[in-house]
Parts: structure tokens; sequence; C-alpha cells
């Protein structure tokens, strides 16, 4: 009997050393805010596996927190004027408060010059690591098996071909919908894939398809103007070769995009393109007791949610009295996530708190409806657990991640700068007391839930798996090898437009030639005769 234990603990101690043998080295390039929250549970999932992790931080982050289970290597900055957080924070007003006040050409130019800072920025940020030999050193000497990264947070590309080692994406939206088309060479036929900015879903008429195509070619324009011109230079200079950021992009093995089909409208996908939507959504848990004794107050009439993500902590003066005498007519009780600034108007049905577990509320059975500015996780908890939104997008994706949760009948949506308390009572009341909006949303959550693998499980997958075999050039689309004008087969087409050109003047001169020599034939008869 002694013996057989001792095998059996032999094997469970060979089975574990395996295990750890197996763990890889995983180089971490992270956004801040809710990318960073997205991304932390991937992280986790892999430190779970028996990965080890260490996170790269810049010396002026303000998001990313020591934690035991990472290694954080923190670098210096060079020394940029102003931090990403208070960029950040500049470009959000700007978005949010801005846009309808000013003129479209006045708003862009403004637009343009916040990208030029952003970037220099993110350059500074970069040449901390870059520039840094004995950094870059130990990071070789680490011998990292992949880096995972966030494409908004520029460089992690340059970082990869320093080290040579293979590197992934996790995001989903960048810049218009643009770097995933341009750089990762994913297909975007203009006739049933709108252009973000548009909020046109996959029907669309001939005119929407004439501005749809217009919109593609200004995106087009407006990336290569306002990012790519910003990058291209730093990075042949950082490589030593002429290329561009487009080109170091499409290097990625793989490109983790937070949707599904729950969310997305059909479209044509590469292999090397995986959904991880909604990876961080869990089943609820028990509520702090306060909030549960306020939730179980409301009677019948259930709870609503309203938060604006982790990135706008509060509003104007005047946007939260409007939202808060709007809260303040509708029977239910709210739970508002806000750390601004008491709104003179906010009504006794209505809590603020500086933070609320939102998968957990969300997954109450008292909650009736989400207020929500349209943000990707939010959106994904509200699917996981069947709540109808309103939606209040106010800048990048938002717009677009609403029109999504508009047209699939999951939410109304209500526009920030024009919106007056009326129509955001309006809205609540439509998807609260009209059952189609939840029965819409319970339709998205079945199908989130009807998946072979779950979502995280895949992304740990592929990122485990680009470990395992170096990389996943088997995936990669051969487009990436070929000019614009190969892609789209101009060439080949200018080719065979010469030899029907061709064809066709030969014809035209072998009948003219026929024709003269017949005239010429029958002249010389009827002359003779």
């Amino acid at each position: 009997m002694q013996s057989a234990m001792h095998i059996f603990s032999l094997v469970l101690l060979h089975l574990f050393m395996t295990e750890t043998a197996m763990g890889g080295k995983v180089l971490v390039w992270p956004m801040e805010d809710s990318h960073w929250i997205n991304m932390k549970l991937i992280l986790d999932e892999l430190v779970h596996r028996g990965h080890d992790i260490t996170v790269l931080v810049y010396s002026g982050s303000t998001i990313l927190k020591q934690n035991s289970s990472y290694n954080f290597e923190t670098f210096e900055v060079p020394g940029p004027h102003q931090s990403l957080p208070e960029f950040l924070e500049d470009m959000l007003n700007l978005l949010m408060y801005e846009t309808s006040s000013q003129s479209l050409l006045h708003l862009a130019w403004k637009i343009r010059s916040l990208f030029k800072k952003g970037a220099h920025i993110m350059r500074d940020i970069c040449d901390g690591i870059l520039r840094n030999e004995e950094l870059l050193n130990k990071l070789h000497q680490t011998q990292f098996d992949v880096i995972l990264s966030d494409p908004l947070m520029t460089c992690s590309e340059l970082i990869a071909d320093k080290l040579g080692i293979p590197f992934i994406y996790t995001f989903r939206f960048s810049f218009g919908n643009t770097m995933e088309r341009l750089c990762g060479q994913l297909p975007s036929p203009f006739s049933y894939v709108p252009s973000v900015g548009l909020q046109f879903t996959d029907k669309m008429t001939f005119v929407d398809r004439m501005k749809n195509i217009l919109a593609y070619f200004i995106n087009d324009f407006l990336f290569y103007e306002w990012v790519s011109s910003n990058w291209d230079s730093y990075f042949s200079e950082i490589t030593g070769r002429p290329t561009s950021l487009c080109e170091m992009m499409g290097k990625a093995e793989i490109w983790l995009i937070r949707t599904y089909w729950d969310f997305e409208f059909p479209r044509p996908y590469l292999p090397n393109f995986q959904f991880v939507g909604g990876l961080h959504c869990r089943p609820a848990k028990a509520l702090p007791e306060d909030m549960e004794e306020f939730a179980q107050s409301s009677g019948d009439h259930g709870i609503v949610v309203l938060t604006f993500g982790s990135m706008i902590k509060n509003l104007t003066r005047e946007k939260a009295n409007l939202i808060a005498s709007a809260l303040g007519q509708i029977p239910q009780k709210v739970l508002w996530r806000y750390s601004g600034e008491t709104p003179e108007t906010l009504a006794p049905n209505t809590r603020l708190y500086n933070w609320i577990p939102q998968n957990d509320l969300l997954g109450h059975p008292k909650t009736r409806a989400f207020i929500t500015h349209g943000g990707t996780n939010g959106i994904y908890e509200a699917i996981y657990h069947g709540i109808p939104m309103v939606g209040i997008p106010m800048f990048g994706d938002q717009p677009d991640n609403m029109v999504h949760m508009k047209a699939k009948g999951a939410a109304v949506v209500v526009n920030f700068n024009t919106m007056t308390s009326q129509d955001l009572v309006d809205a609540l009341n439509t998807v609260i007391n009209n059952p189609t909006y939840k029965e819409s949303a319970m339709k998205l959550s079945r199908i989130h839930h009807d998946q072979p693998v779950k979502p995280l499980d895949t992304a740990v997958f592929w990122i485990e798996f680009v470990m395992r075999h170096k990389g996943a050039k088997h995936l990669r689309p051969a487009a990436h090898n070929l000019t614009w004008y190969q892609y789209h087969c101009l060439d080949v087409i200018a080719f065979l437009l010469v030899c029907i050109l061709t064809s066709m003047i030969i014809t035209y001169k072998c009948c003219i030639f026929s024709f003269r020599k017949c005239f010429k034939r029958s002249l010389k008869k009827s002359k003779r005769e």
C-alpha cells in the first residue's frame, strides 16, 4: 500500500513539474483604463496556467498597479511634458463637449494637433525602452516567448522586432476599423461592411453605399495623415530599414477581437482573427449589503444601473443635472457610478457611487435597464445577463457599438449633445416597458452563452498556440506580401484591358485592310468593264 502511494505521489509530482516546465514567458505591453481591465483577466488566467507574466509599465502610468502574480518592469520616460492620462483627458473633453460647437474644419484641425501631441508622448514612452540598451538586454536575456499587446499603445511591434519574438494583439476597433483592414488585411466589402462613423448597419441603400465608399476613403486618408505619418519615420529609424507602422502591425500573429457574432454584423474574417468578446463576463455575485438593501427597496419596479465607464469620471454641471432630473422621473431605483459634484436635481430614487460592481448589478434579478456610454466591456456584461440598454455614446467606438445594439433590438440610443431630460425618460420607459427589448437582449445572451469554447479559453489557447509553435505564420494571408494594386488585381485588369484593346485595334485594322482590298478589286473590275 505504501509502495502504491509512493508511486502515486511521484506521478503527481511529475505532472506538476511538467506543467511548470511547460509554462512560458509572456511580455505584456498594455493600454490603460478599460483596455487594461480586459487584458488583466487574460493575464490572470495565464498565471493560473503556470505562465510567467512580465508587464512593461512606464513611470507615468496612473492606472497599472503592482500585483504579486505579475512581474512589473517599470521604466523611466525621457520626459514628456504631459502624461498619457492627461492627454487622454484632453482628447475626451474635445470629443465630448466641443464637437457640436465647432466647425468641421476647425474640429479636424484640433484633432489632428492632438494626434500629433499624442504621438509625441507615445514616442517618449517608446524611447524609454527602445533606446535603453540595458533594459533591452535584460528583456532579451529573459527569452520571452510572446508579446501580448494593445495596438492603441504603439511600439509593441518594435519591441517584438528588437527581441525577435512573435506578438499578439488584443482589442477591438482601432481608428475606425482602418488598422484591421489596411494593416491586418481584413476584407471589408464596401457593399455591406459599414465604415465606422456613419452609424450604418449592414443593410444599406444605394445612397448609403455611396456614402460608405467615400467614408472609407476619408478614413484611409485620415489614418495616413493623422496616425501613420507620425510614426513611419520613427519605425524606420528604430529598425534601421525602410518600413512603416502599418507594415509592422501586419506582422501580428493573432488578432484577438473583443466581440462575437452576438454583437457583430456577419462579414468575412481571416483565420488569424479570433473572437473573444465577453471574456471578462462572470455569473453575478452577491451585492454589498447597502446596495442589496437599496435594490430590494425598489419593489416590482426594479433598478436601473448607470455608468459611463472608467475613463469618464464626471460630467459638466449642466449635463449631470439634466441626467439626474430624468432619473428622478422614473419609478425605478437608480445606482449611478459618478465621482463628480452631486447634481442639484438628484432625486431620492438615485444613489451616487464612486464605484459599483457593474457585472454583479447587471446580473441582479431586480435590474431592468442599463444606461451606458457604449463601451465594449459594459455592453458585453449587459449581453451576458440579458439586460436591455439605453445608449448615450460620446466618442471613439461607442456610437458604432450602440448602432449594433440598436439594430439588434436591444437598445435605444440618445444623443449626448442634444438630449433633453424627457428624451432620456422616454428611452428608459421604452426599454423597460416594451417587452421586445428584453426579449432581444435575452436572445443575444443565449447566442453568447451558446459557444463551443468560452471566450477566455479561446484567448488563452491562441496565446499558448503561438508560444508552442513560435508564431502562426500559416494563418497569415498572402495579402501582406502584395502591393495595393496587386491586391485589387489592378495590374491584371490593366493587362487584360490592353489585350482587349490591342485585339480590337488589330481587328479594326484587319477589317479596314480587307475592305480596302475588296474595294480596290471592285474598282479595277468596273474600270475594265
